[in-house]
């Protein structure tokens, strides 16, 4: 199975963009740079899902399915499999019963995203830990999804609120330096970018997935 990010950040993107234009011609007060990255993830599920991808959130990583306890274990923000008539990812437990079926997953052909999202301003003026929340979190997302030994397929989106494109191009680039300097296994990665409203200082949206290597 082969994945092109290129491809992921198309479908996003375009979702998101859909999503700003409806709050324009519902002149909300506040727009997407607004909600908080737990309510920008079902816009970016649906965004996948209407491309033909199927989405499973919340799910934990394959490293962790022994464990009895279902609320146990790691978890990723995001898993695609290839197409939408998927019923969800074969687990180890039910490998040759009677409930493996051809509709299931294998995880090693599933692609495993987690989500960054950071707006450069926010309701109050200029966000103060901009730079640090793009790099806090990195390294815990990386080190999951490439520890795993089940997960072949990975990545990084960030969404990126900034106040102008030169702005999110210049803050992405340089993010990925840093990581490559912090030795993180992390791939050049794909963009798009589109024009935002400006409510709060946020012109530009740009939406950037990370290859994580194993």
């Amino acid at each position: 199975m082969r994945w092109f990010a290129a491809d992921i950040v198309e479908a996003v993107a375009k979702g998101l963009a859909q999503h700003a234009e409806a709050e324009n011609a519902e002149q909300a007060v506040y727009g997407l740079d607004c909600l908080d990255e737990l309510q920008l993830h079902p816009i970016i599920a649906q965004s996948l899902r209407q491309t033909g991808y199927g989405i499973w959130p919340e799910q934990r990583y394959p490293d962790d399915w022994h464990l009895a306890n279902q609320a146990q274990g790691k978890r990723c923000d995001l898993v695609l499999t290839p197409n939408a008539n998927s019923q969800g990812l074969r687990e180890q437990n039910i490998i040759g019963t009677l409930f493996d079926t051809p509709d299931l997953t294998d995880p090693e052909q599933a692609y495993w995203l987690e989500i960054k999202t950071v707006a450069q301003f926010e309701t109050s003026g200029p966000f103060k830990r901009y730079s640090a929340e793009l790099l806090s979190p990195v390294a815990a997302d990386v080190k999951k999804l490439h520890a795993d030994s089940h997960i072949f397929h990975a990545g990084l989106l960030l969404v990126l609120f900034t106040q102008t494109k030169e702005v999110a191009e210049h803050d992405l680039h340089a993010w990925h330096d840093k990581c490559l300097d912090r030795g993180y296994p992390i791939a050049t990665g794909a963009t798009r970018t589109f024009e935002i409203t400006d409510r709060i200082g946020n012109g530009c949206c740009a939406v950037s997935l990370f290859g994580v290597g194993r």
